[in-house]
Formats: C-alpha cells, sequence, structure tokens
C-alpha cells in the first residue's frame, strides 16, 4: 500500500514537472569567472551557482587555483592525504580548489575543500553540456548549514583547460566576480521568499524556520522605511485529473485537487496530511495580503514566526483554531482573512492560490521555481545558503549604486574601503573633507556637499567648492590673508566659482594676491600738492596745506574755510528761493479756485432773475415730453 501511495505522490510531482516544462523553464543563476593568468587562458567565462556555500554577491574573490594530486573529487577528507589550501603566508592570496564531478554530493566537495582551508570551489563538469545548478541533496546533512565558502560549476572544457595547466606547473590565477550577478536598477529592491508552512520536512525546514526566526527584524526595517518590497509565495502541485477522487488526491489536495502539497510525514495513513499544509500555507498568503492592505505588510514576518512557535504540528496545533489565534493578537481582521481563504471543499478555484501557480512559472529571466526554499531578489534567483548575512548581502547588492541604506554598510556586511587610502579619491585634510563615498561594492570618488554647499570637480583629483556659502568651507579654495586684524579674501560668495584679487591685490586668486602699491603705480593721488602713501590693499592721500581737504572721487585738494563759506551761502540761496517759489507757486492756486468760486454764484443768482440760454432748452424739453405723457 505504502509503494502505491509513494507512486501516486511521484506522478504528482511528474505532473507539475509537465506542466512547467510546457509553460516556463528552469534558469540557471551564474556569476562570471575570469582567469587572470596564465595569458593563454585569459579571459571572462560564466559559472554556475552553487546552491549552497556563501556566495558574495556584490562582491569579487581573486585567488590561485590549485588541482590536488590526489583526492580530486574532493569525496574524502584531505587530512587523509597530508593536504592543506591554507595560504602559505599571513595576508596571502586565497587558495581555490579545482575539483572532479562525481561519486559524492556537491555538497561533500565543499565540506572537505573548505576543511582544508580552501576560499572556494570549483567542480569541473564530467559532461559536455549546459551549466546546471548545484543543489543541496534531498536528505540533509549536518554540515550543510556550516559550509561558508563559494561553490561554482564550470564547463568541462573550461576545467580540462585548467586541469592542463596546473599539471604543466603554470601559476593558474582566477577571478569570481558577482558584482552584477544581481540586476541593481534603482534605490528600492524588490523581493520573494517561496516556502512553506510546513514545519515536519527536515532540515530545509528547519532552515527556513531559522531564517525566518534570524531575518524577521532586518526585513520589518528595511520594509517599514520603504528601502524594499517584499512577497513571500507557496508552491502548490495540482492532482491529475484521472486520481481526483481517489483517497491519496484526497488528502494532499484541496478544492477538488486544484491545489496539493505533499504529506507531511509521507505516512498517508496518520498525521497531518497534505492538505493541512496546503489550508495554512493559504492563511499565510492572506494575512499577507489583508496586512499589505492596511499598510503593514511586515506583519507577514510577526504572523510566521509566531505560528511556528505556537501551532506546530509535534504537539497537534497546526490547525485552523491556532491560527486564528495568532491572527486574533496581530490586531489582523479575521473576517477578512476567512472570506480570502473560501472554502477549501468547494469545487471551484480559489484566487489566491491559482495567482501563487501562475507566478511559480518563470517570466522574463527569472525561470521557473522548482528549489524550495528560494528567494527571488530583482527578478533573479538567489543562490546560496539561507542564511540572515548571506542574505542581506545580495539584497544590499540589488540597490543602485550610492542608494544603500546604513544596514548595508556596516563591517558585518561589508568592507569600508575609503578607509585604506582614502579610496584613491581626493581629500582635504585640513578640513577632513573627502569625495571618497562607501558603497556595498566598492566606493566612488564623488565630490560632496558639506553643509549644504556642493562641491564640483574630477571627484579624484579636484574638488572645490561652488555656489552660495562656498567661501565658509576652506575659503572656497581661494587665498586669504591677515594684517593687522584685516582679513581679505579672494572668495567672493556673489560668483558661484572661481577666485578674484579684490580690490587693491593683483595676483591668480588661489595662490595668491600681491598688494598693489597705487602711489608707486601713479594710480591715484596726482593733484598737484598731493602727498601719497600705500597700505594694505588700499592707499592714503593728503594735502600738503592742513588748510586744505582731499577730495577722493575728484582727485583734488580744496580749501576747507572756502568750502565751508560756499557751502554755508548755497545753502542759504537754496532755502531763500524755495521759499519764493512757493509763496507764488500759493498765491496762483489761491487766484484760480477764488475766481471759480465768485463765477459759479454769481451765475447762480443771475439764473434766478434770467433764463439762461441752456436752461431754457432744457425747460422746453421738459414740456414737450410731458405733453407726449
Amino acid at each position: 500500500m505504502m509503494r502505491g501511495q509513494a507512486w501516486l505522490a511521484l506522478l504528482v510531482v511528474v505532473a507539475l514537472a509537465l506542466a512547467d516544462a510546457a509553460a516556463g523553464r528552469f534558469v540557471v543563476e551564474k556569476n562570471s569567472l575570469e582567469v587572470t593568468s596564465p595569458d593563454e587562458l585569459k579571459g571572462k567565462y560564466e559559472c554556475a551557482i552553487g546552491n549552497f556555500g556563501v556566495p558574495q554577491y556584490g562582491g569579487t574573490l581573486h585567488g590561485w587555483v590549485e588541482y590536488p594530486k590526489s583526492n580530486r573529487k574532493a569525496c574524502q577528507s584531505f587530512d587523509q592525504f597530508d593536504i592543506s589550501f591554507k595560504p602559505k603566508q599571513a595576508g596571502g592570496r586565497p587558495i581555490f580548489v579545482l575539483v572532479d564531478r562525481g561519486e559524492c554530493f556537491f555538497t561533500t566537495k565543499a565540506w572537505n575543500a573548505q576543511n582544508a582551508g580552501a576560499a572556494a570551489v570549483l567542480v569541473v563538469d564530467d559532461k559536455s553540456e549546459p551549466l546546471i545548478t548545484m543543489d543541496n541533496p534531498e536528505e540533509g546533512k549536518e554540515h550543510l548549514e556550516n559550509i561558508t565558502i563559494p561553490s561554482v560549476l564550470i564547463t568541462k572544457k573550461l576545467g580540462e583547460n585548467l586541469k592542463k595547466s596546473a599539471e604543466n606547473g603554470d601559476m593558474l590565477s582566477v577571478l569570481l566576480d558577482w558584482r552584477e550577478s544581481l540586476p541593481h536598477p534603482d534605490e528600492r529592491v524588490e523581493y520573494e521568499f517561496w516556502t512553506n508552512s510546513n514545519d515536519e520536512c527536515g532540515p530545509k525546514c528547519d532552515m527556513q524556520m531559522d531564517f525566518v526566526r534570524s531575518f524577521r527584524g532586518t526585513a520589518q526595517i528595511l520594509e517599514k522605511k520603504g528601502y524594499t518590497q517584499f512577497t513571500p509565495h507557496y508552491i502548490t502541485w495540482y492532482c491529475p485529473e484521472a486520481f481526483v477522487d481517489s483517497k491519496q488526491c484526497k488528502s494532499q489536495c484541496i478544492n477538488h485537487g486544484r491545489y496539493c502539497a505533499p504529506d507531511p510525514d509521507q505516512d498517508f495513513s496518520q498525521g497531518y496530511d497534505g492538505r493541512n499544509v496546503v489550508v495554512q500555507n493559504l492563511h499565510q498568503i492572506c494575512v499577507f495580503k489583508i496586512a499589505n492592505e492596511t499598510g503593514k505588510p511586515w506583519l507577514w514576518w510577526d504572523y510566521v514566526h509566531d505560528f511556528a512557535l505556537r501551532c506546530p504540528m509535534k504537539d497537534k496545533k497546526y490547525n485552523n483554531d491556532c491560527a486564528h489565534d495568532v491572527i486574533k493578537s496581530l490586531g489582523l481582521d479575521i473576517e477578512n482573512i476567512n472570506k480570502c481563504v473560501g472554502d477549501p471543499e468547494a469545487d471551484v478555484e480559489n484566487e489566491i492560490l491559482k495567482a501563487e501557480q501562475d507566478a511559480q512559472i518563470g517570466h522574463g529571466k527569472r525561470g521557473d521555481v522548482t528549489i524550495l526554499p528560494t528567494l527571488v531578489i530583482n527578478n533573479k534567483q538567489y543562490r546560496g545558503k539561507l542564511d540572515k548575512v548571506a542574505v542581506l548581502k545580495a539584497i544590499c547588492s540589488g540597490f543602485e549604486e550610492t542608494t544603500e541604506p546604513a544596514i548595508c554598510l556596516s563591517e558585518e556586511i561589508q568592507t569600508n574601503e575609503c578607509l585604506e587610502n582614502n579610496g584613491g579619491c581626493w581629500l582635504d585634510k585640513a578640513n577632513n573633507v573627502t569625495a571618497c563615498k562607501d558603497t556595498f561594492r566598492g566606493r566612488v570618488c564623488e565630490c560632496p556637499i558639506v553643509r549644504g554647499v556642493k562641491f564640483v570637480g574630477d571627484g579624484y583629483t579636484h574638488c572645490e567648492a561652488s555656489g552660495v556659502g562656498r567661501c565658509e568651507i576652506s575659503n572656497g579654495g581661494c587665498w586669504q590673508e591677515t594684517k593687522d586684524g584685516k582679513t581679505i579674501s579672494a572668495c567672493s560668495n556673489e560668483i558661484s566659482e572661481g577666485c578674484k584679487c579684490p580690490m587693491g591685490f593683483k595676483g591668480d586668486g588661489e595662490k595668491s594676491c600681491e598688494d598693489i602699491d597705487e602711489c608707486q603705480e601713479k594710480l591715484y593721488c596726482q593733484c598737484k600738492g598731493c602727498s601719497c602713501k600705500n597700505t594694505w590693499g588700499s592707499y592714503e592721500c593728503s594735502c600738503g596745506d592742513d588748510n586744505m581737504l582731499y577730495m577722493r572721487e575728484h582727485d583734488t585738494c580744496i580749501s576747507k574755510e572756502g568750502t565751508a563759506t560756499t557751502v554755508g551761502w548755497s545753502f542759504l540761496w537754496v532755502i531763500f528761493f524755495g521759499l519764493v517759489f512757493a509763496g507764488v507757486g500759493a498765491y496762483a492756486v489761491y487766484k484760480y479756485r477764488l475766481r471759480s468760486y465768485m463765477d459759479s454764484e454769481i451765475r447762480a443768482i443771475m439764473a434766478q432773475y434770467m433764463p439762461l440760454d441752456n436752461q431754457e432748452g432744457a425747460n422746453q424739453h421738459q414740456v414737450v415730453h410731458a405733453n407726449d405723457i
């Protein structure tokens, strides 16, 4: 009976695989491998990223390649052969191990190489075929979670060339480059997590929940601040139509065989069934949907975390009642979530689960999702260990350069390249102003903005302050000097850039400004009897006679007494003539207004005794108009 049940479960999987093959495809995620020596092999090649270990997303790794003389398939510990791949000297370049495919799991090869001190593993394919993805074995091993070095699969042709070169004694140097493995188009990263609510599927289920627990806080911070857009997804199968009414399909599927999940303990006669998993997957999707509609999509992490703690299968609490208790504790609308879940017994499509099946099929460059769990970052599938730091590195590599959040620039995640030699960028030591800006992928040399003042230049050899306020920072890069308590500068906030020596000085304005001797160059103070004295940035001119006053704007000397008398009489004459003109004007206005007033009074008196021409015409008009009535 168990053999027949296993056969049916396999048939369900095959049906799914055939459907996927017709509608989509699996995409092998790759990174770049560059051979930097020897010369005859120089060039860039593609390699497939292993789905274990920690690929250095957003970074590079440069090392020497060694092809061991023994244990070339790395299926045994290298200690048995007294082989070590640790650098001979401290700080030496890392060593990559070139191993052959076959005889044992890919993860076993990586684990043995890591224990021997290797920094990365290059697995040579034993077939001339397109690159494939190296995955974890179905039966989990304890060492899987402890693999921290990256592993890649290379083609048989490239591998044979590398092995031949190594056997000839050539120095093999290779650069592994993951900088373009994930797209990084803008300042927000969009990522998906394909997971499962099943907690009895062995090491993979444990790995998923460990990741949720450790990454939850980080994910919520990124989501709340708008740095990321996260969406959870769940893989479901369907039952072949011919077996829809069978006991096995009914135990694994809901909605009349449309949505299925494998039995958690692979025993159809006891414990929880696959249909229970589908229903709880559906609850988790609906929690995200309702939380997202209320502007709090990050509550999904709390629900999944709390459900795993409060409703485990081993305690017989993996059911709807426990799920509803968790939902209520998070303040979510239970009625809306129940409406979203719908009726699992109905012979109809469930819109939510149908959308999940459609999303599983690859679109564009993403490819089908067939490995569980899977992270999809900026529409590319993540490969490697499902670990907090490793995943955060991958997400950080998805941001456009210089737009990364602060968490991506922490020491735990990346190395600050501006700390060593200022990254080769421009630096103003006096004011501690630098053009080096740390990024997740490395650094950029970009003239900064300091206290609202923008610096302009190439960022490597030159940056100078520009615009309003520039003179407040390093004096705008211009000359400045102080003498006798007086400071003079060649920087002016009235112009956005450049330096110009002020009046009384000459020079380039940047390195120096020299005082102009106006007296020696006879630019001013050339009047008869004038005496000239040069000062810093100006001059002083005086007249030889104490009774004389120097007029700078006219470059002349005039008598102090004559000036005072002339000024006094001129002032009096101005007042006198002003009063005269004012009196004449007032009298003219008075005469005009008086005459007008008298004319109007006389006309009024005369109108009482004799009609005027215009008045008579007006009266006649009134009479005629009256007769018409």
